[in-house]
């Protein structure tokens, strides 16, 4: 198709103007990551710059000391993500393919019962009694899986759409023609069909678990189940304390010199790196599992 002239000078417009707006989304993770590295007294002094005064790796040496307690938390962080994204991701996708099935005479009450929970919920404390008295998940991996995130009720709604707008009911119906299962057809027909969106649900569940701190807040006691994020607090709040003046009179000299604001950037770094890596692998997915999915169905 040849293009106006017109056409091409919009077209390099956009991709100038779409460059300029994705620099200036990046500006902030430069910050972030420049500061990391940034003396703590010339953060103090002259604040956040991209060209500061004094270099230093402070940060990251005083993140060194504790590396044992990182890798610990990065593992209990990995194993948390993939483990809930690889389930929730699967229940969602079984849970939305009856919701799809015009056949199936429960299927208008499933999709009440989803919407419903998007609309209401039980509280925090009765939603503690529920796990910690009855399920008994307190102080486990579970505790960072299963309560609030394994089962979203917009992941199960976007599921069920893409499925209502992009797999043919002829393809189901041949299947069953065939002489397939429900479970069979599920497998072989709707899941390798539903990737774009089932990427999409995954991403959304992924970064959700990966940066959770509020079951480990709620369910958590002890530190060896500390993720990335809880760690990251536990050790602002050591560092906070150290230099507090309290910290200071118990040990008999001046306040602490820690680089606090430069660790704080440090971590945030650490943080991120995971998403920022993986995401541009899955963004091909992500665009049109989101626009397909949306449409009502």
């Amino acid at each position: 198709m040849i293009q106006t002239r017109g056409e091409r000078t919009f077209a390099h417009f956009s991709a100038i103007v779409m460059t300029l707006i994705t620099l200036a989304a990046f500006l902030p993770f430069i910050l972030i990551f420049v500061a990391s590295f940034t003396d703590e007294s010339a953060l103090i002094s002259n604040g956040y710059s991209y060209f500061p005064e004094k270099w230093s790796l402070d940060a990251y040496v005083y993140m060194y000391t504790t590396a044992s307690t990182f890798v610990r938390a990065y593992g209990v962080s990995f194993f948390v993500t993939i483990v809930g994204t690889a389930v929730s991701t699967i229940l969602t996708a079984m849970l939305a393919y009856p919701m799809a099935r015009r056949d199936f005479k429960l299927h208008n009450v499933l999709a009440f019962i989803v919407f419903f929970t998007m609309l209401f919920s039980g509280g925090v404390v009765p939603t503690y009694m529920m796990w910690t008295k009855i399920f008994h998940i307190k102080d486990s991996l579970w505790a960072l899986i299963v309560p609030s995130y394994l089962i979203s009720g917009f992941n199960v709604l976007l599921v069920r759409n893409y499925y209502k707008n992009n797999v043919p009911v002829d393809l189901i119906e041949s299947a069953q023609i065939d002489g397939a299962s429900e479970l069979k057809t599920f497998y072989r027909i709707m899941l390798p069909l539903s990737i774009p969106v089932l990427v999409t649900i995954g991403l959304f569940t992924a970064l959700t678990y990966w940066n959770d701190w509020i079951n480990a807040l709620y369910y958590i006691t002890k530190p060896q189940y500390y993720g990335v994020q809880n760690l990251l607090i536990q050790l602002m709040n050591n560092i906070q304390y150290l230099k507090s003046d309290q910290a200071s009179s118990m040990i008999g000299v001046g306040a602490v010199e820690l680089p606090s604001t430069a660790v704080r950037m440090a971590m945030a770094v650490i943080g991120i790196l995971p998403i920022l890596v993986v995401l541009p692998f899955l963004q091909k997915y992500l665009t049109k599992g989101v626009v397909i999915g949306a449409v009502k169905g």
